[in-house]
């Protein structure tokens, strides 16, 4: 029997977890600036994820490692100005939070407070479980990411799918129970089979959000830049481009850099 659905003025991690008990898929995508952020958030998008993917797609980096906690204070800073209704979630970057529980807590709190953000996101399991336990302490919202982590790139060597073997399918099952005991109020699962992610889904009572881990989560994320199109080198099998902004872009700026060589631009109507 289907829900009706509920309109949500401002997203908050209770509706979230109101969605999931109501059978509504949660949708999620990345935003890094002002802009794109304004845009994302009028098309209603219940959870805006400021990712430290920023530092591939808006950086340029190999990897999500380089960018720091300042960079992500800043970009956050700059969604959460636009978003009206989306719930703004920042990623805790890699070495701010791993080793020192303690150090962690005060990332956290430079988030929220610098930021205005709602929540935080961190990688991991019960490698992290001292610093998920101290941010959430503090009243401060934490969602996970388990199955193929970023930050850990360098330990698994590829990004490749995670969980396939069942001691690994294992743990990534018990670091969900874990991180939804500790109070976590969802958790990303990132390239993983998608029977997997589906026995999580229906094990927790918290959402689980997927990237490229099947339809049997309650819900979807994707970074925008590659919805759109806008990066078009990177294809794996989870992505659904929606425009091919890259050759619209390339093809309105190349015509610009044409009409300002020949003269064109500005024309009579264009002038003062």
């Amino acid at each position: 029997m289907s829900v009706a659905k509920k309109e949500y003025k401002r997203v908050t991690v209770k509706s979230l977890i109101e969605m999931k008990q109501n059978g509504e898929k949660i949708s999620m995508l990345t935003s890094y600036d002002y802009s794109m952020a304004k845009i994302v958030d009028a098309a209603n998008v219940d959870v805006i994820l400021v990712g430290d993917s920023a530092s591939n797609v808006i950086a340029g980096h190999e990897t999500t490692l380089p960018i720091t906690l300042d960079q992500m204070i800043y970009h956050a800073s700059s969604v959460v100005r636009a978003a009206k209704r989306a719930l703004v979630v920042v990623d805790i970057p890699f070495g701010s939070y791993q080793s020192d529980s303690k150090e962690a807590l005060r990332s956290a709190i430079r988030i929220m407070k610098e930021s205005g953000a709602h929540a935080v996101k961190v990688e991991g399991g019960s490698e992290i479980k001292e610093s998920v336990k101290r941010i959430i302490g503090a009243g401060i919202p934490v969602m996970g990411h388990l199955g193929l982590t970023p930050q850990s790139i360098y330990k698994f060597g590829t990004y490749t799918v995670r969980a396939k073997e069942e001691q690994e399918a294992q743990k990534l099952k018990e670091d969900a129970k874990m991180l939804e005991k500790l109070g976590c109020f969802g958790i990303v699962l990132e390239k993983i089979p998608a029977k997997l992610a589906q026995e999580v889904a229906q094990s927790v009572s918290i959402p689980i959000i997927g990237i490229g881990a099947g339809n049997g989560v309650d819900g979807q994320v994707l970074v925008v830049h590659d919805l759109l199109g806008m990066t078009h080198e990177f294809n794996p099998r989870f992505l659904r481009r929606y425009m091919n902004l890259y050759e619209e872009m390339s093809n309105a700026i190349s015509q610009y850099v044409g009409d300002v060589k020949s003269r064109d631009f500005p024309n009579e109507e264009e002038q003062y």
